[in-house]
């Protein structure tokens, strides 16, 4: 230990104590699905679309890889007169040409999940969806192994139709590439397998992952990591070239001293050396070990990944620790292996695949190995060995201070792998009890004993009854059109084409986006109308919530110009409100009247009393909706909603029902903060949620952010809006106000800064 004197300066007992490591456990639990025709596994069948698209799309990739894209799609002896054709000439690592199928599967794929998803929120169970994930995965690690083999029956046809005393030089080029091809297996389907990975984080990252947290919060994200990992289409999730690039190449043999289960026990001995771990049961111990290795950030928390921060206490002790770790390293002879897989990585692209990547590591430590490497290199053309002999120096004057580096990051490095190991391991065990169908019979089977979780796109699914099921209803009230009319006419402008321009033609260009529909206009108002029915999931509540926001942006950004050019401005209330049931119509020679209890209510919300806007009117407040009882329920007859009188400019009131629909549409996040109203500062209730409002061709999804005021109803003095007392009652606000949205940002930044 004399090397390292932070021993001396550091109790290092001390500082493990005050260690708390995170530990984690990858595991994949499917709940509440029934089992399939075996009564073993769950049956899946995947959309015949995608499964089409997705096999010629792997075809392509892997013949790309192969470089026999010209083998395998036409005859290179058409394509001119030349003596030696073109794919003659090619080389097997030339680049290949891009391909316009990736884009398809791209789409295709997005589709299916984004289809997945939606149908877990309809059972409510996100177990439909991870199984359809695994359904995927299933099917596209079969698929690249059968894809591969029809390439290569592909390119073996191929071969037979050049064979003959004729064709030699073409047979020969060509039996040269076919074996090539056969002998780079595992290199291209890793390639393929890596393209697949990037295109499914791409749809991760685009729309998966924001349609999950809008339909089911962030409670049950942590399964999909399972997904994301990067060991996902390899064989055993031991491949030299991924695991050099991405992770560290540790050895593959019994006889390496870096292999993967010694470089595991080297850090449990260190764990055990340093204190945090006694003695106990070796089955526990060593379970407990590998849940703190398949957290990462504890090695940043043991020795700050190389490079700690000595001028404080906790630097300190992490500094002892890499002193301790790089010792392990040292005293188990790992750690030349360690440097010598940094150092192997940038020489893998100029000497790979003539030599084995692990041979070449091998190289830059052991003079024989290295003279092996150096006879194959000049047998393979007299390539240069210079870069070789440059890690091979670099290697040898590494210092006691870069020796510590790399020990801080190899231990990040082999934790990042052992968790995605592990995430492997729990996911290829998941895969066991699922039964992707690929045949019409069992299909069939499995249907009539409903037992079968189908998948289909949009365009294959089966066109069910059109019934509605719910509505909602949307008035928007134009405030004092009266006066309005009566000043344009006193100044000689046309107030018909005043409203079209400032409000009707905008709505009328929104109701396609959201999928409403016009059930009347009056003469200062719209009221428009979105319908939910049972063979689709809908966002009925939230979309029309989306639409009013977008239409009080759309008045609020015209009445900029109005008040530019000196005209009035409009100013506009509206009201929402779902009804759980299919609305009655009247029928009127060829018109249809809608009946609906919702359009009262709807009437009712979007109004604002002069009382009120008196009062809350001349207030500057975040919110544009505010509700007030002013007499006592027993004072007189009617309904408790009567004897309301409301404020509504610029806000979008919503029914208490609209709002309960709207949690089970959307996850909604509580915030409670303290803001000023109308009677000093009160503690005010927010929700807030991301709304799917449109897919693109490329499957992508736009989402927007709510917000919702939950607010009780005050008891007020009619004379003089004095408050006498809150009441239980409550009102629900859409909120309009992107001060309302800033302030949430910047409350959940500090949060951010806090953690």
């Amino acid at each position: 230990m004399a090397r390292f004197p932070f021993f001396e300066r550091v109790n290092v007992a001390d500082h493990v104590k005050q260690l708390a490591l995170s530990s984690y456990t990858p595991e994949i639990k499917l709940e509440g699905l029934l089992t399939g025709v075996d009564n073993l596994r769950h049956d899946v069948y995947l959309s015949p679309k995608f499964t089409e698209i997705a096999r010629g799309y792997l075809f392509k990739v892997i013949a790309k890889y192969g470089a026999v894209e010209d083998l395998v799609h036409g005859d290179p002896l058409k394509s001119g007169q030349q003596s030696t054709p073109a794919w003659v000439r090619q080389r097997p690592e030339a680049k290949p040409k891009a391909t316009d199928t990736g884009a398809e599967f791209k789409r295709v794929l997005a589709d299916l999940q984004l289809a997945s998803v939606n149908q877990a929120k309809n059972q409510s169970n996100i177990s439909v969806d991870i199984l359809c994930r695994l359904a995927v995965v299933k099917f596209l690690r079969l698929e690249l192994a059968a894809q591969f083999t029809q390439v290569l029956e592909r390119c073996r046809a191929k071969l037979k139709e050049y064979e003959g005393p004729r064709s030699n030089q073409i047979s020969l080029a060509l039996r040269d590439r076919f074996l090539n091809l056969q002998v780079s297996k595992k290199i291209i389907l890793r390639k393929a397998g890596q393209e697949l990975f990037a295109t499914m984080r791409e749809i991760e990252k685009e729309s998966l992952a924001r349609m999950r947290r809008s339909l089911f919060g962030d409670s049950e994200l942590p399964v999909y990591y399972l997904f994301m990992n990067r060991l996902l289409f390899t064989e055993d999730g031991r491949d030299d070239y991924l695991n050099a690039e991405h992770y560290v190449m540790l050895g593959n043999y019994d006889r390496d001293v870096d292999r993967f289960q010694f470089i595991l026990e080297t850090v449990e001995e260190f764990l055990e050396k340093v204190g945090l771990t006694d003695g106990g049961d070796p089955e526990e111990r060593r379970a407990r070990v590998g849940g703190w290795l398949n957290s990462p950030d504890n090695a940043q928390l043991l020795v700050a990944g190389g490079s700690p921060d000595e001028s404080a206490t906790m630097g300190r002790g992490q500094r002892a620790l890499l002193a301790a770790w790089t010792q392990s390293l040292e005293d188990s002879g790992v750690m030349p292996h360690v440097i010598s897989s940094y150092e192997v990585v940038p020489l893998l692209g100029e000497y790979a695949p003539i030599i084995n990547p692990q041979q070449l590591k091998n190289a830059l430590i052991s003079r024989t190995e290295r003279k092996r490497v150096e006879q194959l290199l000049d047998e393979h053309g007299k390539i240069s060995t210079e870069k070789l002999q440059g890690a091979v120096r670099r290697l040898e004057g590494y210092s006691s201070n870069d020796r510590g580096k790399v020990a801080g990051r190899f231990l990040v490095d082999f934790m990042r792998y052992h968790r995605d190991l592990r995430r492997l391991e729990a996911l290829n065990a998941a895969l066991v009890s699922v039964n992707v169908i690929n045949n019409e019979k069992l299909r069939e089977l499995s249907s009539i004993n409903s037992t079968l979780y189908e998948v289909l796109l949009s365009e294959e699914q089966k066109p069910a009854e059109d019934k509605v099921s719910c509505h909602v209803i949307l008035k928007a009230d134009i405030r004092d059109s009266t006066y309005l009319t009566r000043t344009l006419f006193e100044r000689g402008l046309n107030p018909a084409s005043y409203f079209s321009l400032n409000f009707y033609e905008p709505v009328n260009k929104l109701l396609p986006k959201y999928g409403a529909s016009k059930v009347f206009i009056e003469g200062d108002a719209v009221i428009l109308a979105m319908f939910e029915r049972e063979s689709e999931q809908g966002f009925v509540v939230a979309r029309t919530c989306m639409m009013a926001r977008e239409m009080i942006g759309i008045v609020r950004g015209y009445n900029e110009q109005s008040q530019k050019a000196g005209l009035p401005i409009l100013e506009l209330g509206i009201g929402i409100c779902f009804q759980d049931s299919a609305p009655m119509y009247l029928v009127d020679g060829s018109s249809r009247i809608m009946i609906s209890k919702a359009l009262n209510e709807s009437d009712r919300l979007s109004s604002c009393s002069k009382a009120a806007r008196k009062y809350a009117g001349l207030n500057e407040n975040l919110f544009n909706v505010f509700a007030f009882k002013t007499v006592e329920d027993a004072d007189t007859g009617g309904t408790p909603e009567d004897f309301l009188i409301r404020y509504n400019i610029g806000g979008v009131h919503i029914n208490e029902q609209a709002f309960k629909k709207l949690q089970q549409e959307i996850k909604l996040h509580l915030h409670e903060i303290e803001l000023p109203g109308l009677w000093g500062k009160e503690k005010t209730t927010l929700y807030s949620g991301l709304v799917p409002v449109a897919t693109n061709a490329g499957g992508t999804a736009t989402f927007h952010r709510i917000v919702v005021r939950d607010a009780r109803i005050p008891h007020i003095n009619a004379l003089d809006m004095s408050l006498r007392e809150w009441t239980d009652r409550r009102y629900y606000e859409v909120c309009t106000n992107a001060a309302v949205y800033d302030l949430l940002d910047a409350k959940s930044s500090r949060a951010m800064v806090t953690q």
